[in-house]
Parts: C-alpha cells; sequence; structure tokens
C-alpha cells in the first residue's frame, strides 16, 4: 500500500524540531515494557528515546523525512557523547554560549549524510536545535510579534507563576482572556496562517469545522485545568526555553536510563506502509503514531490499521493523537481492536500538550 501522505508535503526541511506530543502521556498509555519490539513515528526523536528509556528489545522509528532523522540522529549522537546539563544546552533549554562546541563532540558520531545536513545549519546549532523547525518558527513568531500585543512580559511571568486551580481560573478570566487575546488567538491559530506558515497545508484535507476555536478551548484548558508552571510545551511556546519543567526524555533520570539503552534504537527513511508490508506478522508490541493518521483519508486509516494489527502481537498497544480530523477503530474492527477509552480520556485530561483534540489507546485482541 503507497503512502497517501508521501504524496502531500514536503519533506525536505525540518518540520518538527521537538516532539510536540507529551511523552508523559505516551509511556503511561503504551506501558512499554523490557524486552518489547516498538515501533514509532520519528518526528524530531524525543518520544523515540522516551520509549527506548524503558528498555525495550527494539524502538524502529520510522519518517519520510530525511530531515527528521538527521534530528533523530543527532539526539542519539548527544545522549552518547554528552552530559545531561550540555544536552540541555545544545536543545536550548538552557542558554549557551558554546553550542557549537558541543555540536563538534556529537559530530564524529553522526553518520556523513547527517554531518553534512547539520553542518549546513551552524545558525540553528547556535540557537539550539530544539528551536530549529518551522512549526517551532511558527511559535516562535507568536511569541515574539504576537503575544506582546496582548499581554506584557509581567502578565506571561504571572502566567507562569504557580497558583491552586481556584486562582488560576481567576487570573484566566479577569487578567488573561482579553479580547485582545480571543481575536489574536483565533486569526493566528486559524486554518489558514497555520497551514502557511505551521503546519504543511496538505495536513488539513481532512479538517471540518473551526480550527482556532477548537485550539483556544484546549489552551484554557491547559490554563486554568492544568498548572502552567508545570508544562514545558507552554513555557516554551512563551518564552523560548522549557524553564523548570522539562519534557520526559529531557530529565535527569530519564536521561540515564536512554543513554542505557540508546544503542536499541534504529530509523528508517521510509513509509509506515512500506515498512509494515515486509514486517512479519505478529512481531510488534507497541505503537506510536503521533497524529498521523489525520493526514489520511478515512479509507486509507482503516487500511493501515488492517495492516498494523497483522504486524502486532495479541495485546500489542497503539497511540496517536487527534489534532483537528477525528480519527477512531471503525466499528467493523472491533473483533481485533479493542479501544482504551477510559485511560485514554483520562491522559488526555492530563495532556500538556495542550492542542489535541484527542488521545487514542487501543489494544489488539
Amino acid at each position: 500500500m503507497r503512502s497517501e501522505a508521501a504524496t502531500r508535503a514536503d519533506f525536505s526541511q525540518i518540520r518538527y524540531a521537538q516532539v510536540w506530543e507529551d511523552a508523559d502521556v505516551l509511556m503511561e498509555g503504551l506501558d512499554v515494557q523490557p524486552g518489547d519490539v516498538c515501533l514509532s513515528i520519528a518526528s524530531a526523536g524525543d518520544n523515540v528515546l522516551a520509549m527506548a528509556s524503558r528498555g525495550p528489545a527494539r524502538v524502529i522509528a520510522l519518517d519520510l523525512s530525511p530531515a527528521q532523522l538527521a534530528c533523530l540522529a543527532l539526539r542519539v549522537a548527544a545522549y552518547r557523547s554528552l552530559s545531561h546539563p550540555e544536552l540541555l544546552e545544545l536543545i536550548g533549554s538552557r542558554p549557551s554560549t558554546r553550542r557549537d562546541t558541543l555540536y563538534a563532540r556529537c559530530r564524529a558520531a553522526l553518520a556523513p549524510d547527517v554531518r553534512t545536513f547539520w553542518d549546513g545549519r551552524s545558525a540553528e546549532i547556535a540557537a539550539g536545535i530544539g528551536g530549529a523547525g518551522k512549526f517551532e518558527r511558527y511559535f516562535a513568531l507568536f511569541r515574539t510579534r504576537l503575544l506582546p500585543l496582548i499581554h506584557s512580559r509581567a502578565r506571561i511571568d504571572a502566567m507562569l507563576t504557580p497558583k491552586d486551580p481556584a486562582a488560576r481560573e481567576r487570573f484566566y478570566e479577569s487578567t488573561w482572556n482579553t479580547w485582545r487575546w480571543r481575536l489574536l488567538f483565533r486569526l493566528f491559530f486559524s486554518r489558514t496562517v497555520m497551514g502557511r506558515m505551521g503546519r504543511d497545508p496538505s495536513f488539513f484535507t481532512y479538517v471540518e469545522g473551526r480550527v482556532a476555536d477548537r485550539i483556544l478551548a484546549r489552551a484554557r484548558h491547559a490554563l486554568v485545568a492544568q498548572d502552567p508552571a508545570d508544562n514545558a510545551y507552554l513555557h516554551w511556546i512563551v518564552t523560548g526555553t522549557h524553564g523548570d519543567a522539562l519534557p520526559y526524555a529531557l530529565r535527569p533520570d530519564v536521561f540515564e536510563r536512554i543513554r542505557d539503552h540508546v544503542d536499541r534504537v534504529e530509523w528508517h527513511c521510509t513509509s509506515v506502509e512500506a515498512f509494515l508490508a515486509r514486517t512479519d506478522a505478529g512481531s510488534i508490541d507497541r505503537h506510536n503514531f503521533s497524529d498521523l493518521f489525520e493526514y489520511v483519508s478515512p479509507d486509507h486509516y482503516r487500511r493501515m490499521l488492517d495492516q498494523i494489527v497483522r504486524a502486532s502481537r495479541s495485546g500489542a498497544r497503539l497511540a496517536y493523537w487527534n489534532l483537528l480530523a477525528e480519527r477512531r477503530r471503525p466499528a467493523s474492527m472491533a473483533d481485533r481492536l479493542v479501544p482504551l477509552d477510559d485511560l485514554a480520556r483520562r491522559l488526555h485530561d492530563q495532556d500538556r500538550t495542550f492542542f489535541y483534540h484527542a488521545f487514542v489507546l487501543e489494544e489488539v485482541r
């Protein structure tokens, strides 16, 4: 089966320099066990490495984009070559004036084509590789050009200050939720602007409804129901660093576990469809498909699920996100896939990458 997504989007540049899916949610949902065989969309590599931290036998990362695989390869080299504080500097989580030196220490562990890719991106390395993608530049534009028109630096700092739930709601309603916030947020996160500046326009092919209103409602959830002070993703969006709250794969204790198991990570420049077509039946235990399925038609999605189930062991789990287009196991597959809806809903409430409409978790019978 041919990849539908491959025919639409441009995969020549870094689209995501970080993974914008909460690995804490992914890890609890998938429950990766030692010895498992895991399959994951590569993206920038953070969640691939998070899966490796649990000691599986293999973590197989797939991506159609050589640029995304170069992001993963540099992260693997960094976990091998740098200390934890140095990794945070290279990513951009912490300030640094020596990222070129840190990259030079990782460079020897890179394949020649990956060296060539990163050697030509010295400015992105100097600024922190976590900001090198199209999506991160989109957030940087929001942070530097739009957000100052809505809120002062002091008000942004106040939003990031820990508060109890009642105080967060008071702050949101009395101070944050201004008409400028609603108006400019809806403009910046509209289908048109997001498609042109953040995601590929082709990724909206199967999206219906008002995109910005959905994301605005989820933003309120992140600012009121959750504590913004603990949200590394939100912190990056509004400050350009991760602050004291780090994503899963960048935490000190997880760093050591990833380093211990990083040799179990492999990556391939191919589509999910092509890889599954040559994969033995019953060979995969855990799947992370990011938000891949909303880029394809419902019919193509169902055909992919057939491939996935064939390649999975009984009890295997699938995790994926719905950002804007609804994708869930069809009723016709009820005898082969079981939705874990209660767990998925609880995890979605905790999801700090707040813009997703749903987190989906399913288990192979």
